[in-house]
């Protein structure tokens, strides 16, 4: 009877533990977030994930925004004159000629023998050009003209920051610099966007953009305030 017993004991034992084998060799780990797939990146050793149909939801359309957000434009086109720009203007071989001259409020130089020259909207090169061709017209036989800036004009700083007003225009600047420039931000100014007017041609454009951005020579950066 003891044996009887024995026996039915160690067959319910092994029936145990066989079941127990199987539930441990059915759990999974889970797989990486998406929330960590976007801040380290996919793990060089991961196998390619099968996403189930319909899965995904928020995260995978954030994941898919940043794929697929543009780099912020770039200011290509050249540059284009303005009254308060101060140009150098070279006419090799005539001394009397070559000089720094100002960009008037009528968007003009005024030179010796040729008089006032129209600059505002020209290139460099254009404005060189024009030049050229009113020199050759009855003046030098065949005169060779340079132009480049010499001084922009200035930018200008209103709103939420420590000395708002008008600054000397350096070349490659910022947002963020023209607020350094300017004292930095007062205590109530939002820090995180501007408005700026960019006007290029008679013609002006305004948008709300990040600190990272380029300004032109002529622009207005208006820093707002902040509600909270």
């Amino acid at each position: 009877m003891r044996g009887v017993r024995a026996l039915i004991v160690c067959f319910f034992a092994a029936l145990a533990l066989s079941g127990c084998v199987q539930t441990a060799s059915g759990v999974a780990s889970a797989p990486p977030s998406d929330l960590d797939f976007m801040a380290y990146g996919k793990p060089h050793d991961a196998a390619p994930a099968m996403a189930a149909p319909g899965a995904g939801g928020a995260i995978s359309a954030v994941r898919s925004s940043y794929a697929a957000a543009p780099l912020p434009p770039s200011r290509t086109t050249p540059y284009r004159l303005d009254a308060g720009d101060k140009l150098r203007v070279v006419v090799y071989g005539q001394e009397g000629l070559t000089n720094t001259y100002a960009i008037d409020a009528g968007g003009s130089i005024t030179m010796p023998l040729i008089g006032a020259v129209g600059a505002r909207g020209r290139t460099p090169a254009g404005l060189a050009a024009e030049i050229t061709s009113k020199l050759r017209n009855g003046y030098i036989r065949e005169p060779s003209v340079a132009v480049e800036v010499e001084t922009y004009r200035p930018f200008f700083i209103l709103g939420e920051v420590a000395a708002p007003g008008q600054y000397p225009y350096v070349p490659n600047m910022s947002v963020e610099s023209a607020v350094a420039i300017a004292g930095g931000f007062s205590p109530r100014a939002k820090r995180d966007a501007v408005t700026l007017t960019h006007t290029d041609n008679s013609t002006s454009s305004r948008a709300v953009v990040p600190l990272g951005t380029p300004i032109s020579p002529g622009d207005t950066i208006l820093v707002g305030e902040r509600w909270f």
